[in-house]
């Protein structure tokens, strides 16, 4: 069997610097010794789906067309978090930061605007932020095993709650082939829109809709 695009994949993966520093990781063991996370972050292994960018372009080019149980890969910029692009540090004057009440210094992660960066430096009344990944322009190594097709609804469902909302799975479940989600929890304003890219995703989706508008069959 081979993978193709729109497959969703489970896998476990550590990301490494060349000097062996470990950034990223699914192992809760590697995790906590690297110091990455806190007490309530939660390792296991990802579920994605190839072709949609939940995972960097390396590691799905290494998987797509092919049937790899494990790897190790090192990866340049361009296929890992890109290169350092100039246009991506930006003057902001400091009115921005005090509107928000955040004393800026050197090296602050912020978020202005839903675009994070981090502070490289704070002259007079200039801040220059730098809004390119922190790891753009790296050459990083990554580690993959345990390769396995997804083919769960359930499962499906919750890694694009996930990967593109940042949303939790346990506002959402799936009855008859329909995914609903806690009303309380979730806007219904942008409904139609999570509709529209859960079914493009996952075909076999027949709807996708808030708690209280479910109606379970007659019996």
């Amino acid at each position: 069997m081979t993978y193709k695009l729109k497959d969703f994949v489970e896998l476990e993966y550590t990301g490494k610097l060349e000097d062996g520093t470990v950034f990223d990781t699914t192992d809760e063991k590697v995790g906590k010794e690297s110091g990455l996370g806190n007490e309530s972050t939660v390792f296991g292994p990802a579920v994605i789906c190839l072709g949609e960018a939940h995972i960097i372009p390396g590691i799905e080019n290494k998987i797509i067309g092919k049937d790899p149980k494990s790897f190790t890969i090192e990866l340049q910029p361009e296929d890992a978090f890109g290169k350092k692009e100039t246009k991506l540090l930006k003057l902001m004057p400091m009115k921005v930061f005090k509107k928000q009440e955040i004393q800026p210094f050197p090296g602050l992660e912020v978020n202005i605007d839903n675009n994070y960066g981090t502070v490289r430096t704070v002259s007079g009344g200039r801040v220059i932020v730098d809004f390119n990944h922190p790891l753009s322009g790296r050459v990083v190594i990554y580690e993959v095993k345990n390769i396995k097709k997804v083919t769960e609804l359930l499962d499906k469902v919750k890694a694009v709650f996930k990967n593109e909302l940042n949303i939790t799975d346990e506002i959402i479940e799936v009855k008859e082939k329909k995914v609903i989600i806690n009303e309380e929890k979730f806007p219904k304003e942008v409904l139609d829109n999570v509709k529209k890219r859960v079914k493009e995703l996952i075909p076999e989706v027949k709807d996708v809709l808030l708690k209280k508008d479910y109606k379970p069959p007659k019996k």
